[in-house]
């Protein structure tokens, strides 16, 4: 059993920036597919950023250009850098990995999770 253990979070000002961290307990070089989904109060889960195949990312259309997600494979660690913060991103964001080289979507449908962390953006 995978443990996905995340930190970082809080809350900003519009325009700001974030990081958010996840430790995995699963080797990431072993299981590729790692990522961030989101949900807000009153809506659905949304896909964030993922990283699958070694290093091959997706964005949801609405961070493209201001999120960035990244490993670091000597401590299993997944990063999402978030830039240039808007209200809109105010939610609820999960880690999530699969142990296997290519994510099956969305990503929270199987796998592991993390215990959630919030991300509040005030404008």
């Amino acid at each position: 059993q995978a443990q996905l253990v995340q930190s970082g979070g809080g809350s900003v000002q519009a325009g700001g920036s974030l990081r958010l961290a996840c430790v995995s307990s699963l080797n990431t070089r072993s299981s590729d597919c790692m990522g961030w989904f989101r949900q807000a109060p009153g809506k659905e889960r949304e896909g964030v950023a993922l990283i699958e195949d070694r290093s091959s990312t997706t964005y949801g259309d609405s961070v493209k250009g201001r999120f960035t997600v990244s490993k670091d494979h000597a401590n299993n660690t997944l990063y999402l850098q978030m830039d240039n913060l808007k209200p809109e991103d105010t939610a609820m964001y999960y880690c999530a990995a699969q142990a296997r080289r290519l994510c099956y979507k969305p990503i929270w449908v199987i796998g592991y999770q993390g215990q959630g962390t919030q991300v509040t953006v005030s404008s």
